[in-house]
Formats: structure tokens, C-alpha cells, sequence
């Protein structure tokens, strides 16, 4: 099934898009990757094939009507009857991972939306890999996939302790590519010894805390552009908008002129107007909601885009970033 988008402009309803697979599957197998860690492997309710997908991909769970969450696929995307996740338990969180841990056993069905990548493996002769804890899940299918087309590669992947490190197993047949660095065994990464100097014709990926990608981030700044790649599960704070007045946004298709108060995002105001968009964290940290930018300059307030993705100024994340100008048009 395909999740569609209409709005009604004068007598006619326009289809403003195709945007997403969506479906019901059931949870075929569930392990214990690890010490707070479930595995589960997802299969179309009905046996029809899933969406192709490739590394750095992952998919909404539609937990319930106000529980959405987002999980990296980390099986083979060669396999297009089965998706695989792993989920850590997070008992502080807001309360997904809780409910797949203690809901989501063998049978139990569930919706999903998917899969979207804002986390895509580019070609590189060399790729440096960096993932901490549950960070592991979208570098495991890069590992595999760097190994598959020839390139030199190295991992290190970090963990509180081996215990609770999930995929180790699977790891292991890579050899010395693969460092696995416990922190009660070896203490914190060795980012300085990684990442101190820039190499050329490498591309740096990093998935994990908050705390490690900002320590990657800033131990990148002198490496060539576009060498680093990042995927956040928790949004960076949000720093105050370029504009703090109200400003308009044209919805090309849907023939509407909008003002956006301070109060409010452009998500919310487009959501209050009727019109219907898909969106899921509203933190700026999925992608779900990413929209064609026609006009106007965009206040980029998201954990998604690439610096280079923001300075081509094409698309934006609406539940969060804003504008820099007076009016922004908008593909919607």
C-alpha cells in the first residue's frame, strides 16, 4: 500500500503525492542481540515483497495512533521479504523502545512506513567507519556493503561493555577490519588517533550518542568537504530561528498562501490549514517530513541535512526549520 496525500483546491481534489510504502507486518523471529537489545525480523503480513532499500536506511514503526519511531534496517537489502532491526531498550526514553520490547513478541503485527535513507553510502575507494552502541545498525549493512564492492574499510565500534554490544557474532568475520572498543575495557574511542588526520578520499560515517558524533564532528572540521557522515537518533538542541517574525509560505499546489506565526512551525501551520502531511518525530531527526523548496532562503534548524545538502538550499525538513526571508514557496 502506498501512503497518498490529497487536498481540495475550489470543486476538484488534486493529489499532491506519492510518498511512502506503508503496510502491516508481523514479527517473524525475535532474539536477544545483546543485553537490552531485541532483534526482530519483519515480514509483510500478506507474504508480499518489501520495498528495496539500501544501507543507511531506516523505517517508521507505527507503535500506535501518538507512537511513531524510527529504526535503522540492519538485515541484507538483497532480502526483500524481511526487514530486520535492532532495538535497545531505553526505560528514559519516550517510550518506543519500552513498547517493542514488551509488546512486539513473535506474531504480534505492527504498521510500518519506509524505508527513507538520509544516510546513503557514497562511492569511496576508503570508508572509516565509527558507530557507538545502537549506532551499529546502519553501519553494520555499510560494512557489508563497502567489503562486497572491494574498498579498504575499517570499523570501530564502541559500547559501554561487550555484553551489551549487539552483532558481535556477525562481526567477527571481518577480521582486523573490525576494532571493538568496550568502555570498561578500554575506555573512551581513540578519537584523536582516528580522526586527527585527514586522509583523502575517505569518507568518514558515524552513528551513535550525541556526545560521540559532536566529538567526531569537531575532530572532522579540518578533513576535506563532505568527508563526514553523521546520523543522529536524538535532535541537536535548537538554537534560536534567523527570523523571529512571522513570514508566509506558498503551497504551489495546493494554491494556498500561509502565514507562519513565531509560535508556530510551518508543519503545524500547514497541518492547521487541513492540509495533510506526512511527519513523525517533529524534532527534525527522521526526514519524514522533508519538502521541496521552489523560492526563499532557508533557516536550516534540523539534525538531517549534510552542510552541502543546506547550501543547495532544495529541500527542508518543516517541523523545524524556518526562513530566512519573508516568503518561501514550497512543492506542497
Amino acid at each position: 500500500m502506498t501512503t497518498m496525500e490529497y487536498t481540495q483546491h475550489g470543486h476538484s481534489e488534486l493529489t499532491l503525492d506519492v510518498r511512502e510504502h506503508e503496510t502491516n507486518v508481523v514479527v517473524s523471529t525475535r532474539e536477544m542481540g545483546a543485553d537490552g537489545v531485541v532483534v526482530l525480523t519483519l515480514t509483510d503480513v500478506d507474504g508480499h515483497p518489501l520495498p528495496t532499500w539500501t544501507p543507511g536506511a531506516h523505517i517508521d514503526l507505527v507503535l500506535s495512533d501518538d507512537l511513531t519511531r524510527q529504526y535503522s534496517l540492519c538485515g541484507n537489502p538483497a532480502d526483500n521479504h524481511s526487514w530486520r532491526i535492532g532495538v535497545l531498550r531505553e526505560p528514559e526514553s519516550r517510550g518506543g523502545s519500552v513498547f517493542v520490547h514488551d509488546q512486539l513478541q513473535e506474531g504480534a503485527t505492527a504498521r510500518v512506513r519506509g524505508p527513507r535513507n538520509h544516510f546513503k553510502l557514497v562511492p569511496s575507494p576508503n570508508y572509516l567507519f565509527i558507530a557507538g552502541g545502537i549506532g551499529i545498525t546502519p553501519i553494520l549493512t555499510m560494512a557489508a556493503a563497502a567489503e562486497a564492492a572491494g574498498a579498504n574499510w575499517r570499523l570501530i565500534y564502541g559500547g559501554r561493555q561487550a555484553s551489551s554490544m549487539a552483532f558481535i557474532d556477525e562481526l567477527r568475520g571481518y577480521g582486523d577490519k573490525v576494532s571493538v572498543w568496550p568502555q570498561e575495557e578500554k575506555g573512551f574511542i581513540d578519537l584523536p588517533g582516528l580522526l586527527d588526520t585527514p586522509q583523502a578520499d575517505t569518507a568518514v560515517y558515524c552513528c551513535g550518542p550525541g556526545p560521540l558524533l559532536d566529538a567526531v564532528e569537531q575532530r572532522c572540521e579540518p578533513w576535506p568537504k563532505g568527508s563526514l557522515h553523521i546520523e543522529r537518533f536524538v535532535a541537536k538542541p535548537l538554537t534560536a530561528p534567523v527570523l523571529a517574525e512571522s513570514f508566509e509560505v506558498e503551497l504551489v499546489r495546493s494554491g494556498l498562501t500561509l502565514e507562519v506565526v513565531p509560535d508556530k512551525s510551518i508543519l503545524e501551520t500547514i497541518q492547521d490549514a487541513g492540509i495533510p502531511v506526512l511527519s513523525s518525530c517533529a524534532e527534525g531527526t527522521c526526514g519524514t517530513c522533508e519538502t521541496t523548496v521552489l523560492e526563499g532562503d532557508v533557516d536550516h534548524r534540523d539534525s538531517v541535512l549534510t552542510e552541502e545538502e543546506r547550501e543547495e538550499n532544495t529541500c527542508m525538513m518543516i517541523c523545524v526549520s524556518r526562513a530566512k526571508c519573508a516568503r518561501l514557496v514550497l512543492d506542497i
